[in-house]
């Protein structure tokens, strides 16, 4: 398709024009790279190259070992920039976040930067591994930094215009976790599950290759910065003014945000539920707008300049499930329930 390129210096750093087409095929770059880190995880890669091109947070949930943090470890070295990691854990506080004190070698106290001040407006990726071990004071600094990408300290304000936040849970072990608030996870434009592989060639290969067996050297062996970062922001929006959504498009999203909503009034039936009381609260304009972002990405990265009703329903899971909230009593059954709910309202809404 003939694509527009921007006939405007990227102001981050003038150094030219964008090309679409030439971004795309880097974006397939950064996805195969990906992919030598990690093995069966494909769909996975697809939905965070995603988030990277529409500039969005990611939280991965997965059972122990099953390679999120070396995935996301995988996309940090193939984005570039600066890259931060943090643990939570149980006695993680908001300033172990920003500096960290010690006495120097002559014995006098000192004050250092900390995994967010340190390397400044150039920090690309912050990493926050078992999210769901640090208290509600770590997650209330974590909802600044991702909503605003800035912070205050030292009675200075930090920004951090090129930042995306990766965290991961593991969803076996629940002592000494905290929930993270709805505040809080709505602002991640996707949260993607991470299962074992199921096909026995991808299995084998990470039981018996050697090469997984080292993930540092793994990582290491990875080409550094396959994506210049600091144009991000203004091809993401570049994608976003150029990907077209019909009018026909706008009117199926707004119905499949009603039926979220109001599953009753849409028809919907799940077997042992009643449906006038499933619902707490259903997604925000907020981010129903995240998901027609992430959707035009998709169509840009599938070679189209419009976005399809396939767009839509590939990435609706990831961008809305996290966003449904349901009343407690049906809380327990959630995965099984909120899947149901979107299969059924795909099939009783009309695609365009």
């Amino acid at each position: 398709m003939n694509r527009p390129t921007l006939d405007r210096p990227d102001t981050d750093d003038n150094i030219g024009p964008l090309d679409l087409d030439d971004w795309r095929s880097c974006a397939l770059d950064f996805e195969r790279e990906i992919a030598k880190a990690v093995v069966g995880q494909a769909r996975a890669i697809r939905l965070l190259t995603i988030a990277v091109f529409a500039r969005g947070h990611v939280l991965l949930e997965g059972d122990v070992g099953v390679g999120k943090t070396t995935l996301l470890r995988a996309v940090a070295r193939a984005l570039g920039g600066a890259y931060e990691r943090i643990e939570g854990t149980i006695d993680l506080m908001p300033s172990d976040m920003i500096y960290y004190t010690f006495l120097n070698e002559d014995g006098k106290p000192r004050v250092e930067p900390g995994p967010v001040l340190r390397h400044g407006s150039d920090l690309s990726v912050f990493f926050f591994n078992e999210i769901n071990r640090a208290r509600p004071q770590v997650h209330s600094l974590l909802l600044r930094l991702m909503a605003e990408r800035s912070i205050t300290a030292f009675n200075q304000e930090h920004v951090f215009p090129y930042l995306l936040v990766f965290a991961d849970r593991n969803r076996i072990e629940r002592e000494e976790t905290f929930e993270l608030p709805a505040a809080a996870r709505d602002r991640f434009l996707m949260e993607v599950a991470i299962a074992t592989p199921t096909d026995e060639k991808s299995r084998r290969e990470l039981v018996f290759a050697t090469k997984f067996h080292d993930v540092d050297t793994l990582i290491a062996s990875l080409k550094d910065g396959v994506l210049d970062y600091r144009r991000l922001n203004t091809l993401a929006d570049v994608i976003q003014n150029t990907i077209i959504v019909s009018s026909a498009l706008e009117r199926y999203v707004l119905d499949l945000w009603k039926a979220i909503r109001e599953p009753a009034s849409a028809g919907i039936q799940i077997a042992n539920v009643d449906i006038t009381r499933l619902i707490a609260g259903g997604s925000s304009p907020r981010g129903m707008s995240y998901l027609i972002r992430a959707a035009r990405v998709s169509a840009w990265l599938s070679g189209r300049d419009m976005v399809v009703p396939e767009d839509i329903r590939d990435i609706f899971h990831e961008c809305m499930a996290h966003r449904i909230f349901l009343t407690p009593v049906y809380e327990l059954r959630r995965e099984e329930i909120v899947r149901s709910l979107i299969a059924d309202v795909f099939a009783k809404v009309p695609a365009p």
